[in-house]
């Protein structure tokens, strides 16, 4: 049995049937439970799903409405256990962008590792795999899950 995350790109995917990877996230969300595997979400990964499901489709968003987000995401939280944020993460990021010289919108990505190292949680479920590649980190591709 193995502890993952899972990322922001893979839940938007998971809840969107008209992306051309939506059966991709789902069957990899289902096989990893179906094997006994524990999948985590992290209040980083809700923020980033909300904005991009409330952001306007012609910048790249889903366009729903505050309430279809938030209806979303509750019923994220009742299907997956939520790891919380806590003082270990900040120290942790500054480590990792520090070290790995990170700059621009890839501090994000390293905070995400962040909080999978403070917590222990070795796996990350993402389609960016090599976004993750820096750290060390198992970042996992739904089509790698069999």
């Amino acid at each position: 049995m193995a502890r993952y995350v899972v990322d922001t790109n893979v839940l938007l995917r998971a809840v969107a049937s008209p992306s051309s990877q939506h059966a991709l996230a789902v069957a990899a969300i289902t096989r990893l439970l179906a094997g006994g595997n524990e999948l985590f979400l992290v209040p980083q990964v809700l923020v980033e799903f909300w904005s991009v499901a409330t952001r306007p489709v012609e910048v790249n968003g889903y366009g729903w409405p505050a309430r279809d987000a938030e209806a979303k995401v509750a019923e994220l939280l009742r299907q997956f256990a939520i790891l919380p944020e806590t003082p270990g993460v900040f120290p942790e990021w500054l480590r990792l962008v520090s070290r790995h010289g990170i700059t621009g919108k890839q501090v994000h990505d390293a905070r995400l590792v962040a909080m999978l190292n403070i917590h222990g949680v070795p796996n990350l479920l993402t389609f960016n795999v090599s976004d993750f590649q820096p750290y060390g980190t198992l970042a996992v591709s739904p089509e790698q899950v069999r």
